[in-house]
């Protein structure tokens, strides 16, 4: 594996509400540029903004952003992993949390932004997002040009160190471990499940 970071591009992926932001946070002030475009602004639900790029969710359409984005960090929603052309390498840190936390942190933003959605079923919610990973985790092992790690967002609240020493060995080293940790924020950790 190489520990060259100009030779693949830094994804951070999962689940809406699964904390990617607070990854895309850490990795940008750990040592990886982050490609962002600053369109979706700060608000309630992620005070520490979004960390997006626009050009991302049109991937199938015009994937020339990907020429400059080696040796970055981007975030991607799950699903677009599966439009990224092959001619590149990827390492994906997949963010995870507890459905339940994901379908209760979902909805609560869905209702504060008057959108619709928020009442849904939540195990109808459940069933489509789990469907949904496993055909992104059945993609990603067939294309050899993807590696994955998978970050639990609770264990990583809990306990960051031994998380993060894992994300700087699996993208290449030398990231500032100690201000990775500072970016994580417990008192964000809010629609907590109530069982795990």
């Amino acid at each position: 594996m190489t520990t060259d970071r100009s030779q693949f591009l830094t994804i951070v992926s999962g689940l809406p509400r699964s904390g990617t932001s607070m990854m895309m946070q850490m990795l940008d002030k750990g040592g990886i540029e982050a490609l962002i475009d600053h369109v979706r602004v700060a608000d309630e639900d992620n005070p520490k903004g979004y960390y997006e790029f626009e050009p991302v969710k049109k991937t199938k359409q015009d994937a020339s952003w990907l020429a400059d984005a080696p040796g970055k960090v981007v975030k991607m929603v799950h699903l677009l992993l599966m439009d990224l052309p092959d001619q590149y390498a990827y390492r994906v840190v997949m963010m995870r949390r507890h459905m339940d936390e994901i379908v209760k942190s979902q909805n609560i933003m869905l209702d504060r932004n008057q959108k619709g959605g928020g009442d849904m079923d939540p195990q109808i919610i459940k069933n489509v997002f789990t469907q949904q990973l496993d055909k992104v985790y059945q993609w990603v092992q067939t294309h050899a040009n993807f590696q994955m790690l998978e970050v639990w967002y609770n264990d990583m609240l809990k306990d960051p160190k031994p998380m993060i020493e894992k994300i700087d060995a699996f993208l290449g080293g030398g990231l500032d471990r100690e201000v990775m940790g500072a970016v994580v924020d417990p008192t964000l950790y809010r629609n907590r499940a109530t069982q795990h």
